[in-house]
């Protein structure tokens, strides 16, 4: 059997795999490592355990438990709880103002877990509740936290980036300030879209609260400081040279321990808690890269990243249609694929091609990870919708359709 015909079946085979539910990290690391037994079997099981291994000694990926475990003790400190009621005490009066809350609480929570699933998960339960007590409507509600919980791979510190950046061999600050001003322009035009939807349709969200006082608005923002500063502290590290992205997180993860000491949550409990929410994280995200770079491996000895490159070549197409090609196929893969299984499934075959064309990685990474965001409120599965709608209780199908004036703003962000 020629590697071409190898290479189709392998694809053809993970995404069967991946029909049948299973996981994804697995699904490739099973593949690869049956593709590189038919291809050199002399070679099949050292490739497979040096690819395993180096990735699991790999310094740079110290970062991924380091935020999640961060993010983890930012939710049982009630740092996160504490900047949604900052953010809610400043704006919360204002039309559509608790959704709006509910962004900026998104995307301050993103700056420290770098996940969109847990960013949708923890502030759907501090804002939705307050939504509901002021009688918005539900597909706002949860649009808005959707939308917010996109922010989650796109503001730094995220995995979705550090993913990119190994596998892509970037730099992972780079990709963290890159992202940085994409992920202001999205927050800031996801609230200009609560506004907009609030000012056509009123009944959206009938009541707010009364504007708070001065002092009461000061109040809530100095609780917030804890989380502000860590944030603040970390990204502006890696911003200012202080310290790699690296230092930044075990920096990050260190204040917040403290945090959680000095308020009393370091509970034996909640310290469990903590540890097992942060190794089933790490461990899942561990998976997919060795799945991921034992299939790189196999798509690499198949030579078909190559034959595209020069297929691409041999076509004359220029940079922009190809770059535009490949967000429009990862927006319709963001149907019924995960952001993570996006990234790790194409980049082995599109960096090759990027790269002939002389396409900066960097930005190709914020611009990929954007679309994927598309993908992420894009039935029919979409995970961000998938999960709220479990977690508020509200069908899957009004949650496709609360968040449909949100899509304007990636779209926007994404043809910027």
């Amino acid at each position: 059997m020629d590697t071409t015909t190898l290479a189709i079946l392998g694809f053809a085979a993970l995404l069967i795999l991946l029909f049948l539910r299973m996981s994804v990290g697995a699904a490739m690391l099973l593949v690869g490592a049956v593709g590189i037994w038919m291809i050199r079997p002399a070679a099949s099981l050292p490739v497979v355990a040096g690819e395993i291994f180096g990735e699991a000694s790999n310094y740079s990926l110290t970062i991924l438990p380091l935020f999640i475990l961060m993010g983890n003790l930012a939710g049982i400190s009630g740092m996160s709880r504490d900047l949604y009621d900052a953010a809610h005490s400043w704006i919360g009066h204002l039309k559509g103002g608790l959704a709006s809350a509910t962004i900026v609480g998104c995307a301050g929570f993103s700056a420290l877990s770098g996940s969109s699933l847990a960013a949708a998960l923890t502030m759907g339960k501090v804002s939705l509740p307050e939504m509901q007590r002021y009688r918005y409507h539900d597909g706002l509600a949860t649009g808005s936290i959707a939308a917010g919980g996109t922010l989650g791979i796109l503001i730094p510190p995220s995995a979705g980036f550090v993913i990119y950046a190994i596998l892509t061999e970037e730099s992972i600050g780079r990709l963290f300030m890159a992202g940085v001003l994409p992920g202001l322009l999205l927050t800031t035009l996801f609230i200009l879209a609560i506004y907009a939807v609030v000012t056509l349709n009123p009944n959206k969200a009938p009541t707010s609260r009364g504007a708070e006082s001065l002092s009461q608005r000061l109040a809530a923002l100095g609780r917030a400081l804890w989380i502000i500063g860590i944030i603040v502290l970390t990204i502006g590290g890696i911003y200012t040279g202080v310290f790699s992205a690296v230092e930044a997180a075990g920096v990050g993860a260190f204040l917040a321990l403290i945090v959680t000491v000095i308020r009393g949550a370091a509970s034996w409990e909640n310290i469990r808690d903590v540890s097992l929410q942060t190794l089933k994280s790490t461990g899942t995200v561990f998976l997919i890269l060795f799945g991921a770079f034992v299939f790189k491996t196999f798509v690499g000895f198949t030579g078909i990243p190559f034959r595209l490159t020069g297929w691409v070549e041999a076509q004359g197409f220029g940079p922009t249609a190809v770059v535009i090609t490949i967000l429009v196929a990862y927006i319709v893969l963001g149907t019924f694929l995960e952001g993570f299984a996006i990234l790790v499934l194409t980049v082995p075959l599109v960096q090759p091609i990027l790269q002939s064309l002389g396409v900066d990685l960097v930005w190709f990474g914020i611009v990929s990870v954007v679309a994927v965001e598309i993908g992420l409120l894009t039935p029919p599965i979409g995970m961000v919708l998938y999960v709220l709608s479990r977690v508020a209780k509200v069908p899957f199908e009004r949650c496709v359709t609360a968040t449909l004036p949100f899509l304007i703003p990636l779209f926007v962000v994404l043809m910027l």
